[in-house]
């Protein structure tokens, strides 16, 4: 009777090790909108790893580190958009620090490069191009940048600001996918 009663004891601390672990870096997310299509589509469920952008507690040569190497180029993310809304936003970043973006009202170009981000219709919302992304901050750009309102409405994105990177479509089942 007693090892039983360890048994379930360990069991369901495990079980709530597990669900507490998942839920410090994990963030569920529902898909809004056309932006993203056809990455993503409105009403799917989007796991968020939170985690993987964890800075580092040091920095080496006045950088700040991450724990798992930070944003890349091509990140789906999640973050609070910088015109003060309230509700989270997901984008693909296209432009990194320091990186030159053009726009030429079809294609995107990084550092001169045409890039083939999903959607090659880029209509420029301004004149303010090519423009330089600004330290600790990123160019994200909806897949389907016909209806997106992302960098080109608001500018560049802040570190502070990222939420973290999709990491799986879990709903509907149908629609399972991991993004690498």
């Amino acid at each position: 009777m007693r090892a039983a009663l360890r048994d379930t004891a360990e069991t369901i601390i495990t079980a709530v090790v597990i669900f507490l672990v998942l839920q410090g870096t994990t963030q569920s997310f529902l898909i809004d909108g056309s932006s993203m299509e056809p990455t993503l589509l409105q009403n799917e469920r989007l796991l968020v790893n939170r985690f993987v952008y964890a800075k580092a507690s040091f920095s080496l040569f006045g950088e700040q580190n991450y724990l798992f190497g930070g944003p890349r180029r091509g990140d789906v993310v999640v973050f609070h958009p910088p015109d003060g809304s309230d509700t989270e936003f997901v984008k693909r970043i296209v432009g990194m620090p320091g990186d030159w973006i053009d726009l030429d009202g079809e294609s995107v170009y990084v550092n001169g490069e045409k890039t083939s981000y999903v959607d090659v219709n880029t209509a420029r919302r301004s004149d303010d191009y090519p423009m330089q992304v600004p330290p600790e901050e990123y160019f994200v750009l909806g897949d389907n940048r016909r209806v997106s309102v992302d960098s080109r409405n608001w500018g560049t994105v802040s570190r502070d600001s990222l939420v973290g990177r999709a990491w799986a479509v879990y709903w509907p089942i149908q629609a399972l996918k991991i993004f690498g």
